[in-house]
């Protein structure tokens, strides 16, 4: 599968169903999905990303209620979602990660009835489990391959190590590196940039992702991409600092290419070579149609240096 073919930007599903409270699905909360995804398919969105402990699995149940209402969707979008994380099920209500093979097999089954849908067109591993077993993984992705559950693999918040460990046991490329990536969370380029330095005390596995990602066609799907938010805000909002001098930077570039101040922090991202996936999360239609123009802008080498240089607070060396 050629990734880049599908949508720049993705719709992270997270904020979708009521939120992460124990409250049943509303008919406000299926108004502010569909109102959501109809939002980014206006602006060319069609990959939608989701993981099963999302607003503990309301967020694919909402959404499988809006496949429903429109029987046509399903076939026009790519479909993801993740699992791994065993949500509140250790001890003192602690998280731990489950990557075996009956667990995989069995949550894609659960993922696949609340989102009402016959197969996922991508299964991601949420998180690295420190127990996982990559010939075991390789074994659930060939029996959800061959069912027809789920097309193609990848991996989220996971080491270029642990990606080459399962590949070496996986016959088909995996597809997709789930990051966080953003201004203030650049430790992808960080690890880059810095080689033969002292500056970085350790590289959190990101050491050579970009260029494995790059060389093996894998997509970077970049999560919380704006921040929260934070340089979208009036610069008066903030503190004197980094951030401060950033958000009214922003707000210049975003003057200089006619742009909202969402869409230029996009297009920072990306500017950055190989298939850069940023997934938005808002539910709020106009934020959503604030994102459009990222797709069609680039930003020039300096402006791209000087909001990531502004950002880190320090010159490169």
């Amino acid at each position: 599968m050629d990734i880049a073919k599908n949508s720049c930007l993705i719709y992270g599903c997270m904020g979708l169903g009521g939120g992460w409270k124990a409250n049943a699905i509303t008919a406000d909360d299926e108004r502010i999905a569909e109102e959501a995804i109809q939002t980014a398919l206006e602006i060319g969105i069609t990959t939608f990303d989701h993981a099963d402990i999302y607003a503990f699995g309301k967020a694919e149940e909402v959404f499988g209620r809006v496949l429903k209402h429109h029987p046509g969707l399903r076939e026009k979008i790519f479909l993801q979602s993740k699992t791994g994380i065993c949500l509140h099920q250790g001890k003192n209500n602690s998280n731990f990660y489950n990557l075996s093979k009956e667990y995989i097999i069995s949550q894609v089954s659960s993922i696949l009835k609340r989102l009402q849908t016959d197969h996922l067109d991508a299964l991601l591993l949420h998180r690295p489990d420190s127990l996982m077993n990559a010939e075991e993984i390789a074994e659930a992705f060939d029996y959800l391959r061959k069912n027809g559950l789920a097309k193609h693999f990848g991996v989220s918040n996971m080491s270029v190590s642990q990606l080459k460990y399962i590949q070496h046991y996986w016959d088909e490329p995996l597809v997709v590196s789930q990051l966080q990536l953003s201004l203030t969370h650049p430790l992808l380029l960080e690890t880059g940039v810095n080689v033969n330095t002292t500056k970085l005390g350790y590289d959190s596995g990101m050491q050579g992702m970009l260029e494995y990602c790059r060389m093996n066609k894998m997509a970077i799907q970049a999560w919380s991409p704006l921040s929260k938010g934070l340089f979208t805000k009036n610069s008066d909002e903030l503190p004197e600092g980094n951030d401060k001098e950033t958000a009214a930077l922003v707000r210049e570039l975003a003057q200089k290419y006619n742009v909202s101040a969402a869409s230029l922090l996009l297009a920072w991202l990306f500017r950055i070579p190989g298939v850069i996936q940023p997934i938005i999360g808002t539910t709020n239609p106009d934020r959503i149609r604030d994102c459009k123009a990222s797709t069609a802008l680039q930003i020039s080498r300096e402006d791209w240096y000087d909001l990531w240089i502004t950002t880190r607070g320090a010159s490169l060396a």
